[in-house]
Order: C-alpha cells, then structure tokens, then sequence
C-alpha cells in the first residue's frame, strides 16, 4: 500500500510540474499566430521630393520612400520638386510605396 501511494504521489507531482510548460508552450503558439495574421496598416503621406535614387525617393522632410517595381509611376515624373501623394506599407523599417501619384 505505501508503494501505491509513493507512485500516486510521483504522478500527481509530475503532472503538476509539466502543466505549467505546456500551458506556456500553447500561449507563445496562440501569440504567434495572431500576430503573424494581423494585416499591415497602409499609411499616406504628401511631400516634396527632395532627391531620387534609384527606386528611392527622399522628401524635403527627410522621409525616404522605396518605391517596388510593381508601382506604376513614370520615373521622369519623379524629380526634385515635384509633388507626390503616397500610400505606404512599414515592411522591415522601410516604407515601401503601395500607390504613388505626382501632382503637376
């Protein structure tokens, strides 16, 4: 009987030990998900350009706008001075250009 009850205890501490991890490990597994599922906040933004590099175009305020190929813009268009009005996406600390017009 008392090697019974030694077993029983064994167990129930066991159970008790490994509840809390497995608790933690579905938490972090749940936290995971929400946030690699939470959509990207476009943002919009209206300035002067100040320079152009490349796909990159900096306004007089000093933000810099990556403009993907995949955006239609007319790169003669974009040169210092002119106007643009921008919609954009913050991927990986840069704001990539989802939609991109310039003023006349």
């Amino acid at each position: 009987m008392r090697g019974m009850l030694s077993g029983v205890i064994v167990l129930s501490m066991a159970l008790l030990l490994s509840a809390p991890a497995v608790w933690t490990v579905e938490t972090v597994a749940q936290t995971k998900d929400k946030s690699t599922q939470a959509p990207m906040a476009e943002k919009q933004i209206e300035g002067k350009i100040k320079v152009v590099a490349g796909n990159k175009v900096t306004l007089t305020d000093g933000t810099v706008l990556t403009i993907p190929a995949g955006v239609k813009v007319e790169q003669a268009d974009l040169k210092p001075g002119a106007t643009v009005k921008a919609s954009y996406e913050e991927k990986g600390g840069q704001k990539v250009v989802t939609d991109l017009q310039v003023q006349p």
